[in-house]
């Protein structure tokens, strides 16, 4: 036993040199450093005297790693995520209402905001508004080649990296190296290989340029806000994003700037037997309106020119 207690003593000594190093508040472990201090009192029960080193070992721990994690980590992309799979099956059921008699997207034109809102914006369902991007300049400025020359020429280029890239099965490592494709394979000449990829644009200096040619769209609630990181999904026909649900806090609009996608939405496995999937054609010129944390979805590039699409959370 006085042996255990050294080794553990010590340990936690240099726990609390490290604490200290990353400025947590000293007072803070005050229990710790009474009891090592009096780890010589022979009052009490030997129970008693390791019951309080486990209750401060642990709370020493906990401290520590929230100060390694949330300030030493905050910045920086997740190291570790569940296994797909494994986050379906942890998700909370959804109240099916959400999908019952819903056999296609609603298509509009000209809808108020406060239609929209009273009707549309918070239920679930897939509604494409087809004239929102009427009066952007993003349509005939965005283009892959556009976007080369913005990331290129970014000053930042390491806050760029640090937002969310993904490659879907293009094997492309990060946005720079995707968007340095030779013309050949950009324009999907004879021989060269299909490619699409998405990214989140988390660098203000970027989005301050992007968002120059594009607003919120029309038709969203007076009182809604979007999310600070907008999203861009760009590729060729043949591919498109695998069958998924995502993890977002809010419900989301993508604008289809250039080429269309085919989008196949499935109900959650909970509420099969009570709603359908089916798919849609978003083309030029339209914004979904979705809740892609409900609704399972795939999307498939069309035949014809490269599918260029916005996106942003709105609360």
């Amino acid at each position: 036993m006085k042996m255990c207690f050294e080794e553990s003593k010590l340990k936690l000594q240099q726990i609390l040199i490290k604490c200290k190093d990353k400025c947590i508040d000293p007072k803070a472990f005050s229990c710790v450093q009474k009891f090592i201090s009096e780890n010589e009192n022979e009052s009490g029960s030997a129970v008693k005297r390791w019951k309080l080193f486990k209750f401060c070992l642990i709370f020493a721990l906990l401290a520590y790693g929230y100060n390694y994690f949330f300030n030493e980590l905050s910045s920086k992309r997740c190291l570790l995520e569940l296994p797909r799979a494994l986050r379906y099956a942890l998700r909370p059921p959804e109240d099916c209402a959400f999908c019952e008699n819903i056999e296609s997207a609603v298509r509009l034109r000209g809808v108020t905001s406060e239609e929209f809102a009273s009707k549309y914006a918070y239920t679930g369902g897939p509604v494409i508004v087809e004239d929102a991007t009427t009066n952007w300049t993003a349509p005939t400025k965005f283009d892959y080649w556009y976007f080369r020359d913005i990331y290129r020429n970014a000053k930042r280029k390491q806050k760029i990296l640090d937002c969310q890239f993904l490659p879907y099965k293009t094997g492309f490592r990060d946005i720079f190296k995707a968007l340095d494709m030779p013309k050949e394979r950009v324009e999907l000449q004879p021989g060269n290989k299909p490619w699409y990829f998405g990214w989140s644009n988390c660098n203000p200096e970027t989005a301050e340029e992007l968002r120059r040619h594009y607003g919120r769209p029309y038709f969203l609630p007076p009182t809604s806000e979007n999310n600070a990181v907008d999203w861009f999904f760009i590729g060729t026909a043949g591919l498109g994003a695998h069958m998924h649900i995502d993890n977002v806090r809010l419900p989301s609009w993508q604008a289809q700037l250039s080429g269309s996608k085919r989008w196949l939405l499935a109900p959650p496995p909970e509420c099969y037997f009570r709603c359908k999937r089916f798919d849609t054609i978003v083309r030029r010129g339209d914004i979904i309106v979705l809740d892609t944390n409900k609704w399972y979805h795939q999307t498939f590039v069309q035949p014809g020119e490269v599918s260029l699409t916005i996106g942003a959370e709105y609360d």
